[in-house]
């Protein structure tokens, strides 16, 4: 049941984006220094790192459903236990579990979904896919500044675990049976982490991931300053931030999606990227907020055509088998990127302008070596090796 596993993909990017607003001042308000602040804020992308490598192996060893039971029951325990935190450390540890935990869940879900999903209409899966994690990104945020506000960080993470625990119970009811097709055992245990980065498919995908993360970590973090120094406030940061997505959703859902399964999707990331990039540059130059909404459509726009065909791309590179690996590490990809994009900019001491043409100007150069990057002598479809 497909519109089941979207939700449940809603609801883990949902988890994501609600943390935004409220990590910083539960930590804070357990006593936590910058240092220590910082840390839980990253901690969860990084153990989630981890978790999805982890969901990968399993996923194309158990199956998907297993994988995502686990996953989903987990995360809701985890998601409870922060009302047990009592101190910065304690702190800590709930988040690494809570990301390992969560990391579980995203790369089964959409290995499920690209085992589902004929194979022309895997560009239109895609983007439906994407326009739940757009959703997520829309609405999280927001839902967790307002309920933290009103009541408190552990109430927004309650709703969630809630949430998490339900659709973990559902799925006994509507995923028991196992879409993978799996091969012997001896067959999946002998395919290298190493023939992933032989197969050029897999390698845009991968630095696709990693990219798209990067620019979503920078915007994250340079974007409420850029906003500051036009004299306005964060409201306006999270509306910038929502007319991204909502122009993201609109190409996601609207029948332009047809357009992934039309055009080879090595084009469709490229122009995705490329238009990020140019979107990160204008920002740079922008003077008044009306023109970085304009901008921010852009950037959405670019987004939208990014995010389907970086995902079509590993289906049409990876057998069933070895599906699950693949988006183990293409997730990971993205946990990194988010890292990389607001750490590497901070540790260079880059204004908003700067972060933001630096990494225009990276994303354009990605998208130029994705398009020029020669197809290996590989065939598309990965051999075990």
């Amino acid at each position: 049941m497909r519109i089941f596993v979207y939700m449940i993909v809603f609801f883990s990017f949902f988890d994501l984006f609600t943390q935004l607003p409220i990590m910083t001042p539960l930590a804070t308000s357990l006593g936590a220094t910058p240092f220590l602040t910082g840390l839980a804020v990253g901690m969860y992308s990084f153990s989630n790192t981890i978790g999805n490598v982890i969901s990968g192996f399993l996923t194309d060893k158990k199956g998907p459903f297993v994988i995502l039971l686990l996953g989903l029951i987990f995360t809701g325990a985890m998601l409870f236990s922060y009302f047990l935190a009592i101190d910065a450390w304690s702190l800590l540890l709930i988040r690494f579990l809570h990301g390992l935990t969560a990391g579980l869940i995203v790369p089964a879900a959409f290995t499920y979904l690209a085992n589902s999903v004929k194979s022309e209409k895997k560009g239109k899966g895609a983007a439906l896919s994407g326009a739940f994690v757009g959703l997520a990104a829309v609405i999280g945020p927001a839902f967790g500044g307002i309920v933290a506000s009103k009541y408190s960080e552990t109430t927004v993470l309650s709703v969630t675990a809630f949430f998490m625990i339900l659709l973990g119970v559902l799925s006994l009811i509507f995923l028991r049976s196992k879409v993978i097709e799996k091969g012997s055992k001896g067959k999946i245990d002998t395919l290298s982490v190493k023939a992933f980065f032989k197969n050029s498919l897999i390698v845009r995908a991968f630095s696709g991931a990693f990219f798209l993360m990067f620019s979503q970590g920078v915007l994250a973090y340079m974007l409420p300053l850029k906003v500051m120094e036009l004299g306005q406030d964060s409201q306006t940061s999270g509306l910038l931030l929502s007319t991204f997505g909502i122009v993201a959703i609109l190409v996601f859902v609207l029948p332009i999606n047809n357009l992934f399964d039309i055009i080879k999707p090595v084009k469709t990331a490229t122009f995705g990227m490329a238009a990020m990039g140019v979107g990160l540059l204008l920002i740079s130059f922008g003077n008044s907020i009306p023109f970085l909404y304009v901008v921010m459509g852009i950037y959405g726009i670019g987004f939208a055509f990014l995010f389907p065909s970086l995902n079509s791309l590993l289906i049409e590179a990876t057998e069933q088998t070895h599906r699950g690996k693949a988006y183990g590490y293409f997730y990971a990809f993205f946990s990194i990127g988010v890292v990389f994009g607001s750490g590497l900019t901070g540790l260079l001491n880059l204004s908003a302008n700067q972060g933001f043409l630096f990494t225009g100007v990276l994303l354009i150069g990605g998208a130029s070596v994705m398009i020029l990057l020669k197809n290996t002598s590989q065939p598309k479809k990965m051999e075990l090796l």
